[in-house]
């Protein structure tokens, strides 16, 4: 791709400085720039759809049903939860060692921590998520045989939580009750612990794990 590869090399020099107005430039291309800027209605919609229309197949077809298909909801509702832990702490943080994983990283994600605020880059554009989405229904397909349509829709109906949950983090001021714990857990690894504190819908994994911060004020 006809990248701008000037912002990756301050990833790897040195941990990059918050700034809360403006937008990276990650493409050279005018049209892939605009591609990368996305609503958060689009990708959260995407991904609803799919749970929807997953759930319904499931049902009509007798793969989703009573207490059973209950459990597959959740099952799929979990595993998004260890994957989205995993993608961030292992995918989205790789350490920055080449230039190649330099510029990896910041496309990613470092250009996330530089812009936090920037709302038009808090989820994939649509032309990836529809990709995301279609690969995951066969890998699970594959995997889980017609047990899928009832996982797969409690993954992706994940997937639109925590791209909801990620938006209203970034986006609306933290709530003064008990939903104020996401706000504050994620404002640890933007502004303080980046090696901790991976989980955005869910602390759960954090506190399994052992990557829970170790200060809890913002």
């Amino acid at each position: 791709m006809d990248t701008v590869t000037e912002q990756p090399a301050k990833v790897a020099a040195a941990p990059v400085r918050p700034k809360h107005k403006g937008s990276a430039q990650l493409f050279k291309n005018p049209v892939l720039e605009r591609l990368s800027h996305t609503h958060i209605a689009l990708p959260v919609s995407i991904f609803i759809a799919t749970a929807l229309v997953s759930l319904y197949y499931g049902i009509t077809h007798g793969f989703v049903a009573g207490l059973s298909g209950l459990g597959l909801f959740l099952g799929g509702l979990l595993l998004f939860s260890f994957v989205e832990y995993l993608v961030h702490r292992y995918v989205y943080h790789i350490p920055a060692t080449t230039a190649g994983r330099a510029k990896f990283q910041y496309t990613m994600h470092g250009v996330h921590h530089e812009y936090p605020k920037d709302e038009t880059r808090l989820a994939m554009p649509p032309i990836l998520t529809v990709f995301v989405a279609s690969l995951l229904f066969f890998i699970f397909r594959f995997a889980f045989g017609n047990w899928a349509f009832g996982i797969l829709a409690g993954f992706t109906f994940g997937y639109a939580m925590y791209l909801f949950v990620h938006y209203a983090i970034h986006v609306y001021a933290p709530p003064k009750n008990f939903l104020k714990v996401w706000w504050t857990h994620h404002a640890q690894h933007h502004y303080r612990q980046d090696e901790v504190a991976f989980g955005v819908s869910s602390t759960l994994w954090d506190h399994i794990i052992g990557t829970m911060p170790t200060k809890r004020n913002a």
